[in-house]
């Protein structure tokens, strides 16, 4: 005797009510398809390529070099006693992070348009998904700190435990920036050219190729309104130690700036998320 097919399937109504209610809900109920999503995502990034993972040092590594000449040979800007070179990193890591996840993220929903207009999943995934490829470069090019820090005897101190905490606001601020970015690029495609330059300004108004205590004192709190300083003066802080000291009204600004970004990027995602299908 053969089963009762028609009596096992299950009809699923899928009400927007109801979608509103159970959003976060569904979130981590479609916490599988993150994971594809990204380890698609990586799989496509480095299968062919000559060289694979390399390209994740190669990278960062050659923007060290530069930088470096730049700004510790010729400009000869103040290290506070460290290592040109490690000064230089422990902020290109976080800032290469940042940049990579944020532009990821912007152009996320664009790639995966055929996804999104034929099933239903919360849209946040995408974008998601995208920040944790982003990630696995971020940890790859940790290798080049270490190395760093074994050519030149650097040893950190206990503030290196506290790194977590600033991985985590760096990823608050590229996945808020990016969700905006990746909403409006939906409905504006010009987007997809302005986040490049977004990118390229911010390296230059950034702290990376120096300290941000060359800043004049009048002007770091104005300056910190970039949300980036105090994420990168927070590694410097945890990775160099009491080589680099945080201005803590600054830090405070940025750190408010990027929940600032986060809060505002989730709240315009959800709100123009159900158009997503038509309009992309």
């Amino acid at each position: 005797m053969q089963p009762n097919i028609q009596s096992a399937r299950r009809e699923i109504v899928i009400a927007a009510g109801q979608i509103e209610k159970q959003y976060w809900r569904d979130l981590w109920k479609y916490r599988e398809l993150l994971y594809f999503l990204s380890w698609r995502d990586i799989l496509v990034r480095y299968k062919q390529t000559a060289i694979g993972l390399a390209w994740a040092l190669i990278r960062p590594f050659l923007t060290m070099v530069v930088f470096t000449i730049v700004f510790g040979n010729i400009a000869k800007l103040p290290s506070n006693g460290v290592p040109y070179p490690i000064l230089i990193f422990s902020a290109l890591l976080p800032w290469q992070f940042f940049s990579s996840a944020m532009g990821e993220c912007s152009n996320s929903l664009v790639g995966n348009s055929n996804l999104i207009s034929k099933v239903y999943f919360p849209r946040l995934i995408v974008p998601l998904s995208a920040v944790a490829v982003s990630f696995v470069d971020f940890m790859i090019s940790g290798m080049i700190l270490l190395g760093l820090m074994a050519w030149y005897n650097f040893v950190p101190s206990w503030r290196i435990l506290s790194l977590p905490l600033f991985v985590l606001i760096a990823s608050a601020a590229a996945i808020g920036i990016g969700l905006w970015f990746a909403a409006l690029t939906v409905k504006y495609r010009d987007f997809r050219y302005i986040v490049p330059f977004v990118m390229q300004f911010g390296l230059y108004i950034s702290p990376v190729g120096f300290s941000s205590s060359v800043v004049p004192a009048q002007w770091r709190l104005l300056y910190s309104l970039n949300p980036m300083v105090g994420v990168i003066d927070g590694f410097r802080w945890a990775i160099l130690g009491k080589e680099a000291d945080i201005y803590l009204p600054g830090f405070a600004l940025s750190i408010g700036l990027v929940i600032l970004v986060l809060i505002s990027g989730i709240w315009y995602f959800r709100k123009v998320e159900r158009t997503f299908a038509d309009v992309i």
